[in-house]
């Protein structure tokens, strides 16, 4: 632990005293994110506390050097590709539904959790054969916490994609989509139990209004306290995101190269989700016989390249550029695009794949319950607080 003095005092700046720590601190020890608590004139960041008085100004800071700053121009470029890959999970919902359709007319005795998990390990294993042919190297020099890390990753991310895309066979793919953000307010959650923080009023009135949300989409019956189990699954399913995105800020795995990573992630889920499937085929020929239909490869190869190469490939590498709850705001987009597309994409696929999906429509459950959730996550992420006290040239 250190005590920094004031780097701008006597130079007529007016700046706020965070970034005045940051600057002290500086040279790639401290990331600049701060979380927006004011306690007698003390604020809290993720990476440590400082503390500025009105006599002068000084800072203590603990533990910085596991944080490296994250520069501006860096941080714009995570922000720009973080929403590209949030984009491309948003085309998976209406696609996975389709696949899943497509797959039933095939072997109309196969049940959901078969369709989805031979799904589910059949466009890991493309993407992990893609990733390989284009980097071959990629497994040479892996370290011990890559592989940690990844292998953590697949087991964790596999079953929320199981679970969400078994859940999807039962609801709608908007409401999947708005339904499965509810990790962005469970993250916070988290981070108040394990540091034993009581919440904030903006976290109590967000929980209420996503949890209000979900039981608009869900039709949830609150005399008999009945949901669906696409809603239920897709909430299972949030849960294990929500561990997903905390493993990967976790500072001991700041060092690990994302490619590797993310390689021996789609192992894990394609390791996780085979015995699944497998155990849940009506026959071992039907592992083969829904994959028969030509719209079945094509759909499976957006599923590879767009959703999974691309949307986790980004992830991996630009979402540790960012704070997990930046990251959470920015997946808000995620179910609003899943939205947009079920507007016209199954339509479209309908006259590809010649079995019938139509179009999603605007509804006023979708709109009401999507604009809860979508504006809790929001509220999560405003800040209310005035900025920190100023340095000036007096003290």
């Amino acid at each position: 632990m250190k005590t920094i003095g004031n780097p701008l005092a006597g130079k007529g700046r007016d700046e706020p005293a965070f970034l005045a720590c940051n600057r002290a601190v500086g040279n790639g020890k401290m990331k600049e994110v701060f979380i927006c608590h004011r306690r007698s004139a003390r604020w809290h960041l993720e990476s440590g506390d400082f503390a500025a008085d009105t006599g002068g100004w000084s800072a203590v800071a603990s533990d910085m050097s596991l944080y490296p700053v994250i520069e501006p121009a860096v941080h714009r470029r995570a922000v720009f590709w973080l929403i590209a890959a949030t984009a491309a999970w948003g085309l998976s919902f209406p696609v996975q539904k389709m696949l899943t359709l497509v797959q039933q007319e095939l072997v109309p005795a196969a049940g959901t959790w078969f369709l989805t998990s031979w799904i589910i390990c059949l466009r890991s294993l493309m993407a992990a054969v893609v990733l390989l042919c284009w980097k071959p190297g990629l497994l040479r020099g892996m370290t011990r916490e890559e592989c940690r890390q990844g292998l953590l990753l697949g087991m964790i991310g596999g079953l929320g994609l199981m679970l969400q895309a078994d859940g999807l066979a039962y609801t709608e793919a908007s409401t999947s989509a708005f339904i499965t953000q509810a990790y962005c307010v469970t993250l916070p959650v988290w981070h108040c139990l394990s540091r034993r923080q009581a919440p904030t009023w903006q976290l109590i009135a967000s929980t209420v209004m996503v949890l209000w949300g979900i039981s608009i989409l869900s039709g949830f019956d609150w005399r008999t306290l009945h949901i669906g189990r696409g809603e239920l699954e897709t909430l299972a399913a949030a849960g294990a995101f929500t561990f997903q995105i905390i493993l990967l800020e976790r500072p001991r795995y700041q060092k690990n190269r994302p490619m590797p990573v993310t390689l021996l992630m789609f192992v894990g889920f394609a390791a996780w989700s085979a015995p699944v499937a497998v155990s849940n085929a009506p026959q071992l020929a039907d592992l083969w016989q829904v994959l028969a239909a030509p719209s079945v490869l094509g759909l499976l190869t957006v599923l590879a390249l767009a959703c999974t190469v691309f949307a986790y490939g980004i992830m991996n590498l630009w979402q540790p550029k960012v704070t997990a709850t930046e990251a959470g705001l920015i997946y808000c987009i995620e179910p609003v695009c899943a939205a947009f597309y079920a507007l016209f994409l199954p339509g479209l696929f309908s006259l590809w794949t010649q079995v019938s999906y139509a179009n999603e429509a605007l509804t006023p459950v979708l709109i009401s319950g999507g604009l809860l959730i979508t504006l809790a996550n929001v509220l999560l992420q405003l800040k209310f607080t005035k900025p920190p006290p100023a340095v000036t040239a007096n003290g």
